[in-house]
């Protein structure tokens, strides 16, 4: 397939309401071929594995990428140059390092993102009141998740939706004011943001003894965790002190699982049972592997995550994560960082990969 021909087809593709594994599986082949024609170091790789277009016949035989080589090498199927937009990691690791991902049209993970924020999100609202706790694109133009935010206000949020964390940090004052007009509305209201900011959220309405009880209907998202940006929490007590201090139910407070390296996220029903299981849409598929070997570890075994997101086509659709899970009916079960062994595992993994890309 062109360029053209595979972004016409993943579309379609997203736009399905579902999808058979024999198609999955079919337009999983269709972008590994893809790949594999237009990576270069990509294909070193696979070839290396021993795996190319013939030899390639199930998605659970794509070669995995470790997550770390996007920090080391350029991995995209068309001149970086020619990239609509360049997602970054946060560079918190590897010495500041940053992993890129180039995007050459914005058009199927801005598909892919708002198909699945509506289903999984949303709850059947068309549109609702959002305040958003993450700064904005302007501030973070590299950010996925400065990005994603964007795109929830503009197409899901209401015209008074706001964002309330700027150059000075969280604009408490104007939040709380946000927050009484919602409890006073009866409207359902959503607050959407990264995890270390409600945290600081938390944190300042405690010093003045504030809490709200927002409507029915109310929602909130959180992402990435808090490590090295706030004070550590279980996520029982995150998920409890959010429930008090907003009064919204540990079952519509929904915790979205998304990486740079990845154009799909993931989501759970809520946080009433930490961890909750979380699962993506149909065209994204999940597996618990040995990090060495890349094999498959049987259900309700603890192993390293890999995800084979079609939506991320123009670099590797098959991602080797560091993220501890285990696969139980409906999804899986997001555990933390992998360590000890597993965390020796990946480091093997991306050196193998690494001498491989480069030939």
């Amino acid at each position: 397939m062109t360029q053209s021909e595979i972004i016409e087809a993943l579309l379609a593709f997203i736009e399905q309401d579902d999808a058979s594994e024999a198609a999955f599986e079919r337009m999983a082949l269709a972008v590994f071929a893809y790949q594999f024609a237009h990576n270069a170091p990509y294909r070193r790789f696979a070839i290396q594995r021993g795996r190319t277009t013939l030899t390639v016949r199930s998605w659970r035989d794509i070669p995995a990428v470790p997550i770390s080589a996007f920090k080391t090498l350029t991995l995209s199927c068309t001149p970086p140059e020619a990239a609509e937009r360049i997602f970054m990691t946060s560079g918190t690791t590897q010495g500041g390092v940053r992993g890129k991902s180039h995007h050459p049209t914005m058009a199927v993970w801005s598909r892919s993102m708002l198909v699945n924020f509506r289903r999984r999100f949303m709850a059947g609202r068309e549109r609702m009141a959002m305040g958003i706790l993450f700064p904005d694109e302007v501030a973070m133009p590299n950010s996925s998740l400065a990005h994603y935010l964007a795109l929830a206000k503009l197409d899901c949020g209401t015209a008074d939706s706001e964002g309330f964390i700027g150059e000075g940090g969280l604009d408490l004052a104007r939040l709380i004011a946000a927050l009484e007009r919602a409890e006073a509305s009866g409207e359902p209201y959503a607050l959407l943001g990264a995890s270390f900011s409600f945290v600081h959220l938390l944190d300042a309405l405690a010093a003045q003894g504030r809490r709200f009880a927002l409507p029915q209907g109310s929602r909130i998202l959180d992402t990435g965790g808090f490590k090295g940006q706030s004070r550590e929490m279980t996520p029982d007590a995150f998920y409890d002190a959010l429930s008090a201090a907003l009064g919204v139910p540990r079952t519509a407070c929904i915790n979205m699982y998304g990486m740079t390296e990845l154009s799909t996220q993931f989501y759970d029903d809520g946080n009433a049972v930490c961890p909750p299981v979380k699962s993506g849409p149909h065209w994204i598929r999940s597996r618990v592997v040995d990090p060495v070997s890349g094999r498959d570890l049987p259900e309700g075994t603890t192993g390293v995550l890999v995800h084979h997101d079609l939506a991320h086509f123009n670099c590797a659709s098959a991602i080797l994560t560091e993220d501890a899970g285990v696969m139980v009916e409906g999804g899986f079960r997001l555990l933390g960082r992998v360590d000890g062994a597993d965390s020796k595992g990946c480091s093997v993994a991306v050196e193998e990969f690494l001498r491989a890309a480069r030939g």
